[in-house]
């Protein structure tokens, strides 16, 4: 489960200082399931995600102890965007692919709108996995069942209070609650990122 004892800036400058693994541990429970998405959505396989993950997390080690985090500077998504993608790249040229990306793929030169958008997208599942955590934390499994299968399986709502044994109007309240927590959930997560 994510941790959230430390306030993002906090957890930097934990990780710049000296050698802390419990606040290298809170990265990765933050951080690792963006950076394997990315790298699903750049075709790679579980194992070479595993491998991007490790790459990333070496150069951040590597880069910690000189890093000042600035937000006025930018941000740092930004920042783990361009460490991310620089290991997806040597992930595809050790597999000697020949500078050749897999069909399909739109990893390109890094600032290009396909990559961008790639990571934003990716950013975006990241922080409604991140919030649907806390939501399965906080509300009872039939309205997270109901919100799964109405919003997330785009289920018809009377099939889906059928299939739960409730009434429709709870199928359409539980939708209403949990994407008004969604919301200030990742709200908080992405204020709170800079």
């Amino acid at each position: 489960m994510i941790s959230q004892t430390a306030t993002h800036a906090t957890l930097l400058a934990r990780l710049s200082g000296p050698s802390d693994p419990v606040a290298w541990r809170e990265f990765c429970d933050r951080y690792e399931d963006l950076i394997r998405g990315f790298g699903r959505r750049q075709g790679l396989s579980p194992s070479d995600c595993d491998d991007t993950v490790q790459d990333v997390l070496l150069s951040l080690t590597k880069a910690m102890p000189s890093f000042q985090y600035d937000p006025a500077r930018g941000k740092f998504r930004s920042y783990l965007k361009t460490v991310t993608l620089h290991a997806i790249q040597r992930r595809w040229r050790q597999k000697s692919i020949a500078g050749a990306l897999p069909e399909g793929s739109d990893l390109g030169p890094e600032g290009s709108d396909a990559v961008d958008q790639m990571w934003e997208a990716e950013w975006r599942q990241y922080h409604l996995r991140l919030a649907m955590r806390t939501v399965r934390a906080e509300f009872n499994a039939s309205d997270v069942a109901a919100f799964e299968q109405y919003v997330g399986a785009g289920r018809d709502a009377r099939q889906t209070a059928h299939e739960l044994g409730i009434s429709v109007d709870s199928v359409y309240q539980a939708k209403s609650r949990i994407l008004k927590r969604l919301g200030t959930l990742i709200a908080a997560q992405t204020e709170e990122e800079g």
